[in-house]
């Protein structure tokens, strides 16, 4: 399965939550391939060890037409990576929008079938790469932080993806995730029910709470269970996995 991890905002725990998903899909000892779709590279950066150079990294992918199965790199603990690069913000004005760029992507992963479940950091606004992201991806998962601004860019995605099922031919499943919930806020739980009130049961039970362990596991280049895996954010991760894995979301 593919899953595209995409929100039109950024902040929202987007590539924390691609990263620890992918680690806990490794934990429970099923394969794992992190993509990193983004031009600001933010998941490159956490694993500490991708080729700094864009022609090692998804960029030589669209430039040169490189399969992906020559620029994965392994992460250890995980599975395997393909890196990003900020060569990346050229792709929208390089190559346009075409069906052919559009569906790039999803033709290139076609050829890593031998890794089950792919997890993809798209980029924070809506342009070729996200699109790309969208056309590849079986599944799409929304982080929204719990606050008010993250519940209107959560009503503009849910517009922008209906727009986009004509060009696609379907709904791509998704489900909507709270992050950066505090319990402690009563905006918190008002940003989650009125969620649920548009979003019904696309919005995951499981919310990732607000956690200090989760803000720092990148800042040491690991993922939350690496890093505490008695936390709460480990915990919750546990739960998101358990959760989307009992809807046939990941083999």
């Amino acid at each position: 399965m593919r899953i595209a991890v995409f929100n039109q905002k950024g902040g929202v725990g987007k590539t924390t939550t691609a990263l620890n998903l992918g680690a806990a899909l490794a934990r429970a000892e099923r394969e794992v391939l992190l993509i990193d779709l983004d031009p600001q590279a933010h998941l490159s950066a956490i694993h500490g060890d991708a080729p700094g150079d864009a022609e090692r990294s998804v960029f030589a992918f669209y430039q040169d037409n490189r399969p992906l199965a020559e620029i994965m790199i392994d992460w250890p603990g995980i599975g395997r990576f393909i890196p990003a690069h900020a060569e990346l913000i050229k792709v929208d004005s390089v190559f346009g929008k075409g069906p052919n760029i559009l569906n790039k992507l999803n033709a290139g992963l076609a050829g890593t079938a031998e890794l089950s479940n792919a997890v993809i950091d798209c980029c924070p606004f809506l342009g070729v790469l996200s699109l790309n992201a969208v056309f590849a991806a079986d599944r799409l998962l929304v982080p929204v932080s719990s606050d008010f601004l993250s519940l209107r860019g959560a009503l503009q995605i849910e517009r922008t993806l209906t727009a986009l099922e004509p060009v696609l031919k379907r709904r791509v499943e998704r489900r909507y995730l709270l992050t950066r919930f505090d319990r402690r806020r009563n905006m918190s739980f008002e940003v989650q029910n009125r969620l649920r009130e548009h979003f019904g049961a696309e919005l995951c039970e499981t919310v990732i709470s607000e956690n200090v362990a989760v803000a720092e596991a990148p800042s040491v280049n690991r993922d939350i269970f690496s890093h505490a895996a008695s936390s709460r954010g480990a915990q919750d991760y546990r739960a998101l996995l358990d959760e989307l894995s009992a809807a046939r979301w990941f083999v």
